[in-house]
């Protein structure tokens, strides 16, 4: 199944993957299976202070929307950024094809559609 557009919410425990036609919407929920419950370690510690996100996890996020043509990437933090890195090191091609990255709270399913559906609409108005 080809979609032109799909959109993922990602944050560090769940990714919302959306795709987007003209003639049908469709949606899916990926989790991690990390078991890490808190992001951050104590002070004092040597590291970046943040828990990596599971290669695993992003990797089937990728796959997920490996079908589309282009791409947006939201969510809170850093795991949007994380994403877009692992597709660099491990899918270029999927890589080429993320045409957008917004920093987006917590919406519903419902609000990530209406975001995406602007956010592409501007973006084809603008070739």
């Amino acid at each position: 199944m080809s979609f032109n557009h799909s959109v993922v919410w990602i944050d560090h425990k769940e990714a919302h993957v959306m795709f987007l036609s003209e003639t049908a919407d469709e949606a899916e929920v990926i989790k991690t299976k990390s078991t890490h419950p808190h992001l951050h370690h104590k002070g004092g510690e040597i590291g970046s202070g943040r828990v990596a996100l599971d290669d695993k996890y992003l990797h089937s996020v990728l796959q997920a929307v490996k079908e589309s043509k282009e791409i947006l990437i939201i969510g809170p933090g850093s795991a949007k950024l994380e994403l877009i890195k692992h597709a660099h090191q491990h899918d270029q091609d999927i890589a080429n094809r993320i045409v957008g990255v917004e920093t987006v709270d917590h919406p519903t399913d419902r609000e990530i559609f209406a975001y995406a559906n602007k956010f592409f609409y501007k973006a084809d108005q603008l070739r």
